[in-house]
């Protein structure tokens, strides 16, 4: 018979809160910013006044860690569901302050009507008015009720005093309504308790590891872990919005004096977007880089102190981990790093966001760039190494599936040899010829634009700086940063007339980019019609199609577009063959392009 991994217990919500404020029960400052709409705060209190149920809040317990004179240290509860509820009672009941969507610090104050028994969101109207209590917290922290409704009743004299205190008595008790706590024990493993969330929450929101490994380094005050915590999650806020730096600034000014502030001040300024990371992708790259593990459950051990040998929890070793991780962290965010292996990846042609569907590919490209950094390699070396394994990744969809396992695999791998061997090794055994004769034409044989692969062939276009299809001067680079349109070789409107599904003329076989108004001339009309029509350009006719005017150009930007020649003769019964003859072409540019990286 298995034990019970978890405890369920009723708490009063005075009680409760007063936990949360001695630490006890350590909710993170900034583990997730205060969401909810002031009216779900509202409803809230209104649901707690009429008796009804708002649900488990569910706390992790943190494991008893062995300290160095050999005694015991008993770890907090961590609150991993329920935040957004508690923090709206703190702020509602407490009158605490929260912290916005915006990273601002405001005051929710709601306001409760003892004639009508109604809560709403304080408003200037509502100050006006002598039949509201504007501010609960007000009363909620008074001496008693006795002041709240003689102060009530001066300014409203017509009301019956007995329903007043009445109503403002149920008001009070609202505190010692209670809420149920789920307390899972230490030593259930990540994956136990993302399934017992699951299974609990009624709406089925699923919490990452990282949501886990973030709330345990928040947790550890002693350590530092907030200041860890924050730096993580201020980091990929200001890499979205570099004005977050001046919310940064007036909201946390004891944050601004830390090392983090230091290493990430020159966010504020910093404009590029093609690598935004998600704290679950710094999470990632700072602890994979460091510790050359792939699983963010062996994290959430390690900054528990887990000894893994003796199945231990040790002091020393929740040390040495927020130490690493701290380290780790600058590391990652040092503004000659990141740039730099932006720039690897912009050099490699993925020039915009868009092209880059994989984070996990871009987050395991920046643990080698910041490994071989370590060790020394030239940056030369470095580029050609990580800008060849970010494309195979993508081209190979290497971290698609059971991502945690192949990082662990592959950072392993890169601590037992040179990265350049198990680099050819494993090229050898992803990127061999059937891979391009026959995987890659397979892939490009869909209609879906997103497609990793069809994004290496645009990377390859911009990288081979190709002009745009029937362009002399604009090129693939121009049309994919401008926002260009991708548009159909065999138009789409020809296709329809000739009775062809949306999954026919809408293949990557038939796509190419090209300035709009060229696509505009083009119209509905067949290949054979509008090259014929190009020739004439080229011969001294009227300019249809850009600027091109010579034949030998029109030659070289269909072979730089991977087109046939056959698409001067080109109809509607060649259209078929057309796209089994360009797959050929686009996976023979994209074998090129791979191997002059």
């Amino acid at each position: 018979m298995q034990a019970q991994k978890y405890s369920v217990n009723q708490h009063h919500i005075s009680t409760f809160l007063a936990f949360v404020r001695d630490g006890q029960i350590a909710i993170p400052e900034v583990q997730r910013p205060f969401v909810w709409d002031t009216s779900k705060v509202r409803d809230l209190l209104d649901s707690l006044y009429k008796g009804y149920p708002i649900g488990y809040v569910i706390t992790w317990q943190n494991p008893n860690v062995r300290l160095k004179d050999g005694k015991l240290s008993e770890g907090k509860k961590i609150l991993i569901d329920g935040q957004q509820r508690i923090t709206a009672l703190r702020a509602a009941i407490l009158g605490e302050y929260v912290v916005n969507k915006e990273y601002n610090k405001i005051r929710i104050k709601i306001a409760f009507n003892p004639k009508t028994e109604t809560f709403e969101v304080q408003n200037p109207a509502i100050n006006k008015d002598k039949s509201w209590l504007p501010d609960i917290s007000e009363v909620m922290n008074s001496n008693g009720i006795i002041g709240a409704v003689r102060k009530y009743m001066e300014l409203n004299p017509e009301e019956d005093s007995e329903i007043i205190e009445r109503n403002i008595s149920n008001l009070l008790s609202i505190q010692h309504k209670q809420v149920g706590t789920i307390d899972l024990s230490h030593d259930l493993d990540i994956e136990t308790v993302t399934e017992i969330f699951i299974r609990i929450n009624s709406q089925g929101v699923v919490l990452s590891q990282a949501d886990f490994a973030m709330s345990r380094i928040a947790s550890n005050e002693k350590l530092d872990g907030p200041n860890l915590r924050k730096a993580i999650d201020y980091f990929c806020n200001l890499a979205v919005a570099p004005q977050f730096h001046e919310h940064l600034r007036e909201n946390d000014k004891d944050f601004i004096n830390t090392d983090y502030y230091k290493a990430m001040s020159w966010m504020k300024n910093e404009k590029d977007d093609l690598y935004d990371p998600s704290y679950t992708d710094m999470l990632r790259v700072v602890f994979t880089s460091e510790f050359s593990r792939g699983r963010m459950s062996d994290l959430v051990s390690l900054l528990s102190g887990r000894n893994f040998e003796t199945r231990d929890f040790e002091e020393i070793i929740a040390a040495d981990t927020y130490d690493r991780m701290k380290k780790s962290t600058l590391r990652f965010m040092k503004e000659d790093h990141f740039k730099k292996f932006v720039m690897i990846i912009r050099s490699a042609g993925f020039i915009t966001p868009e092209l880059i569907r994989s984070k996990n590919a871009l987050a395991f490209a920046y643990i080698v760039y910041l490994k071989l950094r370590e060790e020394g390699v030239p940056q030369a070396h470095i580029g050609r190494l990580v800008s060849r394994w970010f494309v195979m990744s993508v081209l190979t969809r290497r971290y698609g599936s059971s991502p945690e396992s192949t990082f662990d695999y592959d950072v392993k791998q890169m601590d037992n040899k040179p990265f350049s061997e198990y680099l050819i090794e494993v090229e050898q055994a992803e990127l061999s010829d059937s891979f391009w004769n026959f995987g890659v034409i397979q892939r490009l044989d869909s209609a879906v634009i997103s497609s990793p692969t069809f994004h290496v062939y645009q990377a390859s276009q911009v990288k081979g700086q190709d002009k745009g299809f029937l362009s002399r001067d604009i090129t693939v680079a121009d049309i994919i940063l401008y926002k260009g349109d991708i548009h159909h070789i065999f138009p789409k409107s020809f296709l329809r007339k000739n009775n062809l599904a949306r999954g026919d003329y809408n293949q990557l076989g038939n796509y190419v980019l090209m300035q709009q108004e060229i696509n505009i001339a083009i119209g509905a009309k067949a290949p054979n019609v509008y090259f014929k029509e190009l020739q004439d350009q080229c011969n001294g006719g009227k300019m249809k199609y850009g600027a091109i005017d010579t034949y030998q150009e029109i030659l070289d930007n269909l072979k730089t577009h991977c087109i046939p020649e056959s698409i001067f003769e080109a109809d509607i019964d060649s259209y078929d063959s057309f796209l089994s003859e360009r797959r050929k072409l686009m996976s023979e540019k994209m074998k090129n392009y791979y191997k002059s990286l």
